[in-house]
């Protein structure tokens, strides 16, 4: 069997619709994915409905965005409750940080000398209820500034770069909190991929997993190298987490993130699984 629990549609920041992503998962071989769009469910019962098709198991995701000290950290949510209240207003909350911050961003740029409207950039935001750094990426894209994504955040957007403007995301420990209240799981997503080591160091995911109930962290992927994959495992076994892989497939807009390039132990899935039901159950 083959997982993978971390894909983005164009819901979010990803390139391919729910059904296409789904359609190309199976192209894939893979048996199971997760839509985890960037705080949002919006694109889940297209994906589902895909599935069902396409003979693809899709797991109800979200990816929230949160924060350490300031810093971004990405918090994967599986199985929690669209509908649950308080997880609902938080993500509004978030999705209204992301737009508000579009004119702050682009008059940064404007200033950088690497000018794009907010029309430019509305072309690429699609079905997406927010306005994220990679849409604004993708106008810089187009307008000939910079070859691709990731050249887009390692001069200009990246947190801390000279047209980051900050927003609001939710404490990491909160984040936590709110997605076991709605009954899911919470996994971090790359946790040491681009310098978040930093951020989330060893004793910081104890602490998580002590004090706040962390369920796990993703180990297998791509801005992780052998060295940190071996010591996240070491340190993941010795806490007793789930330990996920996966391609954070975002279609055409990330580079080597395939789908199935990473995929996820079917052993942890059905822990995952397992943990999802006594949840549901308690709720």
């Amino acid at each position: 069997m083959r997982i993978d629990l971390h894909t983005h549609s164009r819901v979010s920041d990803g390139t391919d619709t729910p059904t296409e992503l789904v359609s190309e998962a199976a192209r894939a071989g893979l048996d199971v994915v997760a839509l985890t769009d960037h705080d949002t469910f919006d694109g889940v019962a297209e994906a589902e409905a895909a599935g069902e098709r396409a003979g693809v198991r899709v797991v109800s995701g979200i990816e929230v965005s949160c924060s350490r000290g300031g810093q971004s950290v990405h918090l994967l949510a599986y199985g929690a409750d669209p509908g649950d209240v308080a997880l609902a207003a938080e993500m509004t909350r978030v999705r209204t940080g992301r737009t508000d911050r579009l004119t702050p961003v682009l008059q940064k740029l404007l200033e950088l000398g690497v000018p794009v409207s907010e029309a430019e950039v509305m072309r690429f935001v699609g079905d997406s209820p927010s306005v994220g750094r990679p849409h604004i990426a993708d106008a810089l894209v187009a307008a000939g500034h910079v070859r691709d994504r990731t050249e887009a955040f390692d001069l200009f957007l990246a947190d801390g770069g000279p047209a980051h403007v900050h927003r609001y995301a939710i404490d990491v420990a909160r984040g936590i909190e709110l997605v076991h209240g709605a009954g899911g799981i919470a996994v971090v997503a790359h946790p040491w991929g681009r310098g978040r080591r930093r951020v989330l160091p060893p004793e910081v995911l104890e602490e998580l997993v002590q004090a706040n109930h962390l369920d796990g962290f993703e180990v297998d992927h791509q801005d992780h190298d052998a060295d940190t994959r071996a010591e996240l495992r070491q340190l993941g076994g010795r806490l007793g987490v789930l330990m996920t892989g996966s391609s954070d497939y975002h279609g055409t807009g990330k580079k080597d993130h395939d789908l199935g390039c990473n995929t996820t132990d079917p052993a942890v899935f059905a822990e995952l699984e397992r943990r999802l039901r006594t949840s549901h159950s308690l709720g």
